[in-house]
C-alpha cells in the first residue's frame, strides 16, 4: 500500500507546519513562530520524511509550494543559505528512501491545507 502524504506551512507570527497522511488520517502540526512561509514548507516536508523514513511503501509527499517542491527534486536553484540548509537535511533523509516520490499539488487540493486551516 502506498501512503499519499500531503504537507503544508506557514510563516509569521502563527507559524506552523505539519502533515496528514490521506489513507490513515494520521497528522501532525507543530507551530513554530517567526519562520519564513518557504522554510515552514521545507519543515512539514522534513517532518514527514522522518516520521516515514523507515516504511517500506511507496511514499507520494504532495506540497503546494511549487518552490519547495521543484527546489528539492533539483530543478530550481536555491539561492538562500536556510533554505539550502533545509534542502540538504531532506535530502540526507530522502536518500534513504527506496520509493519516494515529492510532488506539487494546487492548493485547493491539499488535504493539508484544510486541516491546518490555512
Amino acid at each position: 500500500m502506498g501512503l499519499s502524504i500531503f504537507v503544508d506551512g506557514s510563516g509569521g507570527t502563527n507559524g506552523g507546519y505539519g502533515f496528514f497522511v490521506k489513507e490513515t488520517g494520521e497528522s501532525f502540526y507543530e507551530k513554530k513562530p517567526e519562520i519564513t512561509n518557504n522554510q515552514a514548507e521545507y519543515m512539514a516536508i522534513i517532518s514527514a520524511l522522518k516520521k516515514f523514513v523507515d516504511a517500506d511503501d511507496e511514499i507520494i509527499i504532495f506540497s503546494d509550494s511549487k518552490n519547495t517542491v521543484n527546489q528539492l527534486n533539483h530543478e530550481f536553484a536555491i539561492n538562500n543559505e536556510q533554505l539550502r540548509n533545509l534542502a540538504r537535511e531532506a535530502w540526507a533523509i530522502i536518500g534513504k528512501f527506496s520509493n519516494l516520490t515529492i510532488t506539487w499539488v494546487p492548493r485547493k487540493e491539499n488535504l493539508a491545507g484544510k486541516m491546518l486551516g490555512s
